[in-house]
């Protein structure tokens, strides 16, 4: 058993000094590799997670307006500004909005469901807004039954 697999943070610890050394021999490359991997794959996971609960919140926002509450709009806002931070950290990750909003949105749609009691098939199958119109900070989208008044 290594460090790696026993004592993971010594393990860290031991990695960034022979890093900051140049110790390169003593670099567990193969690992420190793969942790800055998993590093990245956590920053779009957390993008995805708040982009799902964004969604989920937009979507009773919208179909079911009789219940918003002070703390749905608290829950949109605290998205928008958890996506924008690791955005602006990240700027790279702003690529993969497009490629993991179908998944977030089908998440956010089961979620909506189960918090709001109305059928799935009350949400659209597929996203009916843009991503750039998500993010927005005065998106705010209007119920279904004001559509149709029209």
């Amino acid at each position: 058993m290594t460090k790696y697999d026993d004592d993971f943070y010594a393990w860290t610890q031991e990695q960034a000094e022979y890093l900051r050394a140049g110790d390169w021999s003593s670099v567990d490359a193969v690992h420190v590799a793969e942790e800055i991997e998993d590093v990245g794959s956590e920053q779009i996971h957390a993008v995805q997670s708040h982009l799902t609960n964004l969604l989920m919140h937009l979507l009773k926002w919208r179909y079911q307006p009789e219940r918003q509450s002070h703390s749905w709009l608290v829950s949109i806002r605290n998205a928008r500004i958890e996506i924008r931070k690791r955005l602006r950290r990240s700027p790279r990750l702003a690529r993969e909005l497009e490629i993991i909003l179908p998944e977030a949105y089908d998440d956010a749609r089961k979620l909506a469901m189960d918090e709001t009691g109305l059928s799935l098939n009350t949400f659209p199958e597929a996203c009916e807004w843009e991503i750039n119109q998500i993010r927005r900070e005065d998106f705010w989208p209007s119920d279904v039954s004001t559509e149709t008044q029209g």
